[in-house]
């Protein structure tokens, strides 16, 4: 972005005139002056939060991407990109529609979005891993890493295709303009086949992590049984940068630490290929996310005119799934299963509770089928309808896809893909990819984390199971509403909580800006109502902080960090006490957003009635919403 791009910043109901950037504000409005850019905020107070939130992102903007953070993290993180384009399209949907392009401009041949993308002007030393370590262009070069850029070769939850259908809605005109979601969406179909087929290590249907950087929630708990079974990297073999930034108190501890470096050398040196390695995990935020996706994807979809209704199935499948693998109803929540627990690997059955040594009927006892029939059927048939099965001979991540497609989507393709290559596209892994089959029931794993509660942002979870998790979310163990401020991201009353050590008990801004939607989504409008007070309060007067306190909200982490300032934005233009329900087919174009997009040089788009009408949908979660929708490794 060069110096004088400006971005406008509309109220909620109001239009913004396009400006120049010499031009003098119009009366009533403020203006700053940030890294020689103008943000210009019509009629609000000076120093607003708004104000402050948009300079955040202003300031941690590269010119094709936003930095979690300049100091602790450089380059460009996965699902941060995801998150910061959601709350961008207030700013700017041009803006956030390039974060994305650029991200998945960085996708492997195989479908996995990486969860780092290295900005080459970074010093090597000013991040670890870096680029040196991953050797993404030859470690990666069967699985299809790029060549011209450099990633890691792990992923981060597939937050995508949810934050593309957003960022549409923002501002539809131009999206169509831009054939925004066409370009997108055989990225984002790519992307979570590569999840559904080769990161199905369980057997059960759902996506599993091979490392803890993948589910985002990077020093949990949860991790701590399965990573025990892996040999740490020797202390001397690496260094941490991120001790140049952050206190060791508030950091992953150095054994821990050798034992990330150690599984992400092993996955390099097996050339990414996945089920060789020690660890195995299906997380339910993770996979919660690629359901919330997976409706996402029906929209856009329909956007592109076909059905969408192979995709909405396909995630109420997934959704089945979850519940028969994850949900502990004796302790009403969602639990992470260690793959390779229990199966004389090294792995415990974890029938105890972790936290005091008693036995755990619930968590002790598995009823739970090896393979759900709900995700057996979905994963052994051709996937019929508008998004069927998707050609195993797909070239890269951009190939053609079966379905009754029109438009933007390939046309229909079923005598192409008979029963047998089916079966021969599942299997068509490599060796080290076959191996998963060795354990496919696991063990759950007795801790009680925030990513446990997630799935409250599914439209198609059980009434009965999201009562329960809302109960859950305001009792002891995560005291919402009551004595924390913040939805901790760890059990308050856990043996291993502490308020400020990543992951392992402090709130973010992320996990309870999707609990806020899943509150809405099910109802609860009070508590969602009380949530997103909290949650621009503590932005507010943490400096927008990476993370904060859960009781107190004092800031930990970084400062002025992304993905808390766009969330924040997010939450603004969500009107106060509004019914998700009243609002889901609101789509609107913002004239006001036109100044950013003409210094960008983008043809001003059409009127909507000059582009092919599209049939609107059922909202399916509470992200359609028309108007508005760590250690990282």
């Amino acid at each position: 972005m060069d110096s004088t791009t400006q971005l406008t910043i509309r109220r909620t109901g109001t239009t913004t005139p396009a400006r120049t950037s010499g031009s003098p504000a119009p009366p009533g409005s403020h203006e700053i002056t940030h890294s020689g850019a103008h943000v210009y905020d019509p009629d609000r107070p000076a120093g607003s939060l708004h104000l402050r939130a948009a300079r955040v992102l202003e300031g941690n903007w590269t010119g094709t991407s936003t930095v979690p953070s300049h100091g602790l993290y450089p380059h460009q993180w996965s699902w941060d990109s995801a998150f910061i384009a959601i709350g961008l399209r207030h700013l700017s949907p041009l803006r956030a529609q390039t974060e994305l392009e650029t991200l998945l401009g960085a996708q492997w041949g195989d479908g996995r979005i990486p969860h780092i993308v290295f900005n080459p002007s970074v010093p090597l030393d000013a991040y670890f891993p870096s680029p040196d370590f991953w050797r993404s262009s030859t470690a990666g070069r069967a699985a299809g890493a790029p060549r011209t850029v450099q990633t890691s070769g792990i992923v981060q939850p597939p937050v995508h295709a949810l934050a593309a259908w957003l960022v549409h809605q923002a501002d539809p005109g131009l999206s169509r303009s831009r054939s925004f979601l066409s370009r997108m969406y055989p990225r984002l179909a790519a992307w979570h086949r590569y999840l559904l087929h080769r990161r199905d290590l369980g057997g059960g249907g759902l996506a599993s992590v091979v490392h803890p950087w993948e589910q985002g929630m990077d020093n949990s708990p949860c991790w701590d049984a399965p990573l025990s079974r892996v040999t740490p990297a020797a202390p001397r073999s690496f260094r941490r940068a991120d001790l140049d930034h952050g206190s060791a108190e508030d950091r992953p501890t150095d054994l821990d630490y050798g034992r990330y470096v150690r599984l992400a050398t092993d996955y390099r040196d097996g050339g990414y290929a996945d089920g060789a390695g020690e660890f195995a995990v299906e997380d339910p935020a993770f996979n919660a996310l690629l359901i919330a996706s997976e409706h996402a994807l029906a929209a856009i979809a329909q956007e592109l005119g076909a059905a969408g209704t192979a995709r909405h199935a396909r995630a109420e499948r997934l959704t089945a799934a979850l519940v028969e693998r994850l949900w502990e109803p004796a302790e009403g929540m969602f639990f992470c299963r260690d793959v390779y627990g229990g199966d004389g690997r090294g792995g415990e059955s974890y029938g105890g509770d972790a936290r005091d040594g008693g036995e755990s009927g619930a968590l002790g006892s598995e009823r739970r089928s090896p393979e759900s029939g709900a995700l057996a059927s979905e994963r052994c048939s051709s996937e019929s309808g508008a998004h069927g099965s998707e050609r195993g001979s797909r070239s890269g991540a951009h190939g053609s896809e079966r379905g009754s497609r029109s438009g933007a989507l390939a046309p229909e393709r079923r005598s192409a893909e008979s029963s047998a290559h089916a079966s021969e596209r599942r299997s068509r892994q490599s060796g080290a990819h076959a191996s998963e089959q060795r354990s496919r029931t696991g063990a759950l794993i007795p801790e009680r984390s925030v990513a446990g509660l997630l799935p409250l942002i599914l439209p198609a979870l059980p009434r009965d199971i999201a009562a329960t998790l809302v109960r859950t979310a305001g009792g002891p163990h995560f005291g919402l509403g009551g004595v924390a401020r913040l939805a901790p991201s760890y059990d308050l009353t856990g043996h291993a909580f502490d308020p400020h050590r990543y992951w392992r008990g402090p709130a973010w801004f992320n996990t309870n800006w999707l609990l806020e939607r899943g509150l809405r989504l099910h109802g609860e409008h009070g508590r969602a109502e009380e949530l997103r007070a909290a949650l621009l309060e503590t932005a507010d007067t943490s400096g927008f902080a990476e993370y904060v306190d859960p009781y107190t909200g004092e800031a930990c982490g970084a400062l002025g960090f992304s993905w808390t300032a766009a969330l924040t934005l997010d939450l603004l233009h969500e009107p106060a006490g509004a019914d998700q329900a009243d609002r889901s087919t609101q789509v609107v174009s913002h004239p006001g957003h036109r100044a950013f997009d003409r210094a960008q040089g983008t043809p001003p788009h059409t009127a909507h009635a000059s582009h092919t009408p599209h049939t609107p949908h059922t909202p399916r979660s509470s992200f359609e919403t028309g108007a508005k929708g760590g250690d990282r490794g």
